[in-house]
């Protein structure tokens, strides 16, 4: 069904008025009803979620020793079991952040010793964004990826005294999957920790973290219909890593500041419901992507990017002849809501680093789309789509 409800400026967006922003000219009105297909930027909160999150109600501190606060305590440890359970690990191992960028910061900040640090050269900004000088600026190191964006598990075996390797699950623009496993297997052989930004996969395909044998792992709520504003750090039994930030040493003497009950229970709603539909989900979404896929096969000069093993939730296209940010309003002016996937600052388009390291140029990098699906988005939604792409690529290819 159609989504109607969600993030601001996602889904439930009055469809009462013409596109002022479009480089059409604005004179496509835009419709009553919309199609959210940015659930890889976030996802609308779960009605569950939503309830777990009320049924709260006013809590205390949970580190207060009295009443109220053992009750506050009682509520986070519940839904940081129900967590831990669901990712088959112990609920001491679980440090609740306020979202994947601060989970991926602990991890690499605070594991790992003085050695150096090996990143994915298509990491998520929150891992890329910690290469600045001042933070492990001289001891990181690239690893390069292929066409499709896939690191080569043996490049780690080229790092000089590695104490932490970093490689994330599923991309977050290609959805392309990585061999974590292997490039666990390898970290370990040079003697270094290894982690994975897990935030894309969780919820959307199997996580193993146990057969993977990785070390740390980051999540986050709200790319699953969890809360803004809650993560998750897991950190294997044994590991250590020093906190990044001073304060009352909450979760674990980890990270500080107090905890945030009402989300936690949030998060592991979402969580709940998402493991128990991801069967069905996956199997609807593959089906949703094999039609867009083949729907841009048709079109001269659209290119679907991410390889053989892609998340089934992420659809990403290299549109030729085209700019993304074209391609993304002309759609938001026909009811779909996607993304560029490539950064964006201050309202300027930039091309994808993502792109740019899988060895697309500066163009090819500015002319991508990302579709992602949801719990809610449905076959008539993607056929919708499917027929208004050839359309809009000529459109944008005629903007100069």
């Amino acid at each position: 069904m159609t989504s109607t409800s969600g993030p601001s400026g996602g889904p439930g967006r009055s469809g009462d008025r013409t596109h002022e922003g479009c480089r059409d000219g604005g004179r496509t009105a835009a419709p009553a009803s919309r199609s959210y297909l940015d659930h890889a930027a976030t996802s609308p909160l779960r009605p569950g979620a939503l309830a777990a999150v009320v049924a709260t109600g006013a809590v205390a501190n949970p580190a207060a020793v009295h009443t109220a606060g053992r009750r506050a305590r009682a509520m986070l440890d519940d839904a940081r079991e129900q967590i831990a359970s669901l990712l088959g690990v112990r609920p001491l191992e679980i440090v609740l952040t306020s979202g994947g960028t601060e989970a991926d910061t602990l991890a690499l900040l605070g594991a790992g010793g003085a050695g150096t640090v090996g990143i994915s050269a298509v990491e998520h900004a929150a891992i890329a964004g910690l290469t600045a000088p001042g933070l492990m600026g001289e001891r990181a190191r690239v690893l390069p990826v292929d066409a499709d964006g896939v690191v080569d598990p043996s490049s780690i075996a080229a790092l000089d005294a590695p104490g932490l390797v970093s490689v994330m699950t599923a991309n977050n623009e290609t959805g392309t999957l990585e061999p974590v496993a292997e490039c666990a297997r390898q970290a370990h052989r040079a003697g270094a920790l290894f982690h994975t930004d897990a935030v894309q996969a969780l919820g959307h395909l199997p996580v193993e973290l146990a057969e993977w044998d990785v070390d740390l792992a980051s999540f986050s709520a709200h790319k699953l219909g969890g809360p803004v504003g809650i993560g998750a750090l897991w950190v294997r039994r044994g590991v250590t890593v020093a906190p990044v930030a001073a304060g009352g040493r909450q979760e674990a003497g980890l990270r500080s500041g107090t905890q945030m009950v009402a989300l936690a229970r949030g998060f592991a709603a979402a969580l709940d419901e998402a493991v128990a539909e991801m069967g069905r989900r996956t199997e609807l979404w593959g089906r949703l992507r094999s039609r867009l896929v083949e729907a841009a096969g048709a079109i001269e000069g659209v290119r679907v990017d991410g390889g053989d093993r892609v998340s089934a939730a992420v659809c990403h296209l290299s549109v030729a002849g085209a700019r993304g940010e074209n391609l993304q309003l002309l759609l938001d002016a026909r009811g779909i809501d996607c993304s560029t996937g490539s950064a964006c600052h201050a309202g300027v388009a930039a091309p994808s680093e993502v792109m740019l390291a899988m060895g697309r140029s500066r163009q090819q990098a500015s002319s991508c789309l990302r579709f992602s699906f949801g719990p809610e988005t449905t076959v008539a939604e993607i056929d919708r789509l499917a027929a208004l792409l050839p359309e809009v690529v000529a459109q944008a290819r005629a903007v100069r």
